[in-house]
C-alpha cells in the first residue's frame, strides 16, 4: 500500500476530530466522512473542524464527504461511537480498496470484532486510546490531557508501515502484540470509573469520595480479567483506577458527557460485555451487576437507550 494513501475519518466526535485535525496539520490526506447531507450541510456552513489545544484554537478546512461519494478508500478509522461502529463500516464496505486497512478507535469491547467479522479479507487493526478530549460543540474538540494511543493486530503482529504518519502528525502511540489485553484494561478502568460518574453526576476527581465502591468494583474486575486469561490487565487495576481518577479530575467522564447531552452511551460495550463475559465464566459479580443495573435504571430515567 502506498505510503501516500489518504486518511478517511468516520466520526467527527471528540477523538475522531482530534485524530483529523492533527493528521490535516503536519500535511496528510486526511478525509472526513459525514452521516449524510445534512451533516455534510452542516459541516460546509461551519467551514471546518477546529481543534483547541491549550486555550489556543485553529480551525482546519478538511475536505468531507458523505458514504455515498465514490472514491475508493485504502485506510480509514473508525471513530464513530461503538454502537454505530458495525452498520457505518458496512456503508462504506463497497468503497473500501481491496487491500485496505481499517482502524477500529472505539471505547470498550466488541465492536472491534463486529467490524472485522463484517469486513472479510480487510486488515482491521484494533486502537485503544488514553487521550483526553472533549467536544464543547459540534465540529470542535478540545484536546483536555496527554495521553497514549496502542495499536494492534490480532491476526498479524507485523505493524502496518503507515504508523510513521502517526509520529509525523505528533499522535504519541506504540504499536504492540497484546493489543486485547489494552483493551481489556481500558474496559475495565472504564467500569470503574465512567457509571459512577453519571450515577453520582460528578466531575472524574470526585469519586475519592466514593473510593469504597470504587474499591469494590476493582476486585470483581480484577477477578474477571483474570479469569478471562488477563492477568497483566488485571495487575494493580484499583491503583491505577485512582491515578486515573486524580489524573483526570478536573474532566467529566464521556459516558457522563454523553448522558448531560442526551445521547446514547456506550453502555453495552462496557458493563455490558463485562457481565457477559462473567456469565460465560459463572462469575457472580455483583457489585458489577448491580451497578449496570443501576445506570441502566437511571438512563430510562433520562429518556435513554439501557442497552
Amino acid at each position: 500500500m502506498s505510503g501516500q494513501a489518504v486518511w478517511h475519518v468516520l466520526g467527527a466526535g471528540s477523538l475522531g476530530t482530534l485524530w483529523t485535525c492533527r493528521l490535516r496539520r503536519a500535511g496528510l490526506g486526511v478525509r472526513l466522512i459525514l452521516r449524510g447531507a445534512e451533516s455534510l450541510a452542516s459541516y460546509e456552513r461551519e467551514g471546518g473542524l477546529t481543534l483547541t489545544e491549550r486555550s489556543l484554537s485553529q480551525q482546519w478546512p478538511v475536505p468531507a464527504e458523505t458514504a455515498e461519494d465514490g472514491l475508493p478508500i485504502e485506510r480509514l478509522l473508525v471513530a464513530c461511537k461503538a454502537y454505530d461502529a458495525r452498520s457505518a463500516v458496512l456503508a462504506l464496505a463497497h468503497r473500501l480498496a481491496p487491500d485496505a486497512d481499517v482502524v477500529v478507535l472505539q471505547n470498550g469491547l466488541g465492536s472491534q470484532d463486529e467490524v472485522a467479522s463484517s469486513l472479510p479479507g480487510r486488515r482491521c487493526i484494533y486502537a485503544s486510546s488514553t487521550e483526553g478530549a472533549f467536544r464543547p460543540q459540534p465540529w470542535h474538540s478540545e484536546f483536555a490531557g496527554q495521553g497514549h494511543t496502542w495499536l494492534g493486530d490480532p491476526a498479524n503482529p507485523v505493524p502496518p508501515p503507515w504508523l510513521a504518519d502517526l509520529g509525523r502528525a505528533g499522535i504519541p502511540h506504540q504499536w504492540t502484540p497484546d493489543i486485547l489485553g489494552r483493551l481489556w484494561r481500558k474496559l475495565a478502568l472504564n467500569c470503574a470509573i465512567n457509571p459512577l460518574t453519571v450515577l453520582h453526576d460528578c466531575r472524574n476527581g470526585e469519586l475519592t469520595q466514593h473510593v469504597c465502591e470504587v474499591a469494590g468494583l476493582c476486585a470483581e474486575l480484577t477477578e474477571l480479567l483474570e479469569c478471562c486469561g488477563q492477568p497483566e490487565a488485571a495487575s494493580e487495576l484499583y491503583s491505577e483506577v485512582l491515578r486515573v481518577i486524580q489524573a483526570t479530575a478536573r474532566n467529566y467522564s464521556s459516558m457522563h458527557q454523553d448522558v448531560s447531552h442526551g445521547r446514547r452511551t456506550e453502555i453495552h460495550y462496557l458493563l455490558g460485555y463485562a457481565c457477559a463475559a462473567a456469565a460465560r465464566h459463572g462469575l457472580h459479580l455483583p457489585h458489577v451487576l448491580h451497578l449496570r443495573e443501576r445506570l441502566a435504571e437511571k438512563l430510562r430515567a433520562c429518556g435513554l437507550p439501557s442497552d
